[in-house]
């Protein structure tokens, strides 16, 4: 759809609102009024960080210029003409501190666009949100490039030392669709010349720290062909490399990843792992052989045989997890030893699958009870993977690991806010 198309069909959409519209004249007079108003403080503020320029030069100082004219987009409109001053020589050398060079749009303008596009709307809705505020249509590709407005922060957030290092990790990955360029070359339908690029599959591996306090964040993320012990080693030598201290690190929340462990023991050696429960207790499902299946519920009724599978598996799965609601241990063990009672007539292979392995779920009785919530599953990190999958779905294929991290990156700074905004509610 080209930007003429999606302007008409804008225009449709709300031309058919419900919702009362000022007249045509008095919206276009105070859009007016607004634009003009943020026009003249923005010539203003520029001509004053020229003057201010001239003055700290102290030798060789060019002379004034004159205007030339530019177009920005602003949170209250679009300004066609905005005149920014120049100087005879030396303009290159300059940096603005109110606009960059080629900047197109405010920067509070380009954090909302951020907000906006993480929290939910698709580049569409997006062209449909800027057309009310600013007057006309961005094309896709436009719009587009919003997530690589924030790379200079992303690049600041993946290299800045860290000042502490937590005794707890979480470390997980989420798989997603790359486009990478290759050394072939195509001529597309216009007889252009094109580098071909092929999607590839990628994981971002990443380590979510916890406190004692129980508040977490996100510490670390990169991308990585697979999770492999090479991967994870090389994870862990870029955490240090930031400054994390290995022997500080007692314990790493892990999914039954393979490649893990002798990571661990290589970069992380003071680290015991946990195991997550809820990855144990859901992989029961695969084995079940739903012998002896009951034929009747708890109030008397006749099941059907799916009902019965159904039944079943809600019962060993809840008996699962009350092993682990024990406040104690030892109380762990007695439940275990009732689960493994009932259950093992019953489903041999489930419970065989569930025994493996099975002393690296019970890590997280060595540290505080306040923490075992967050620290016997990844739902800190899973529930972060499945926003970022919400995007990475709409996307579908990154055209770049820069634009995948950009997007991960917004969707981390989302989530820290949230807390952020919790812990606030919280203290007040």
């Amino acid at each position: 759809m080209t930007v003429k198309e999606r302007e008409a069909q804008i225009l449709r959409v709300k031309s058919t609102s419900i919702q009362p519209e000022l007249d045509s004249a008095l919206e276009e007079t105070l859009r007016t009024a607004v634009v003009s108003a943020v026009k003249s403080t923005l010539e203003a503020a520029l001509e004053e960080e020229l003057s201010a320029d001239l003055v700290r030069m102290k030798s060789d100082k060019p002379r004034r210029s004159g205007h030339f004219s530019r177009g920005l987009d602003t949170q209250y409109g679009h300004v066609s003409d905005l005149q920014v001053p120049k100087l005879r020589r030396r303009n290159r050398e300059r940096q603005w501190q109110i606009l960059e060079r080629y900047q197109r749009g405010l920067g509070n303008l380009l954090d909302w666009l951020c907000c906006l596009y993480v929290m939910g709307l698709s580049l569409r809705d997006l062209q449909e949100a800027l057309y009310f505020l600013i007057g006309h249509v961005l094309s896709r590709s436009a719009v587009n490039q919003v997530t690589l407005k924030v790379q200079q922060q992303l690049d600041h957030h993946r290299q800045a030392p860290f000042p502490q290092t937590p005794e707890i990790l979480i470390v997980d990955g989420v798989w997603v669709d790359i486009q990478y360029t290759l050394d072939e070359y195509k001529i597309d339908r216009s007889g252009h010349r094109r580098q071909c690029r092929q999607t590839e599959e990628r994981v971002i591996l990443a380590a979510l720290a916890v406190w004692a306090d129980g508040s977490h964040e996100m510490l670390h993320y990169e991308i990585a062909k697979s999770e492999s012990e090479a991967e994870w080693s090389h994870f862990f030598q870029q955490l240090i490399a930031r400054g994390l201290a290995p022997q500080t690190v007692k314990l790493v929340v892990s999914d039954g990843t393979l490649g893990l462990p002798k990571a661990m023991q290589q970069h992380l050696p003071q680290a015991q792992q946990q195991r997550c429960i809820t990855h144990k207790v859901r992989g029961l499902e695969r084995y079940l052989d739903y012998a002896e299946l009951p034929t009747l519920s708890a109030e008397g009724e006749v099941l059907s045989p799916e009902a019965s599978k159904h039944q079943r598996r809600h019962e060993i799965k809840s008996q699962a997890y009350e092993i682990y609601k024990a406040e104690s241990l030892e109380l762990a063990q007695q439940r275990l030893a009732t689960f493994l009672e009932t259950w093992q007539p019953l489903e041999p292979r489930a419970v065989k699958a569930f025994q493996r392995h099975l002393d690296l779920t019970f890590t997280f009785y060595q540290f505080g009870t306040d923490l075992h919530h967050h620290i016997r599953t990844t739902n800190h990190i899973e529930r972060l993977f499945r926003e970022f999958r919400t995007k990475s779905d709409e996307i579908g294929a990154f055209p770049h690991e820069t634009s995948c991290l950009t997007v991960f990156f917004l969707v981390v700074q989302r989530d820290h806010a949230k807390h952020n905004r919790k812990n606030m509610a919280k203290n007040s």
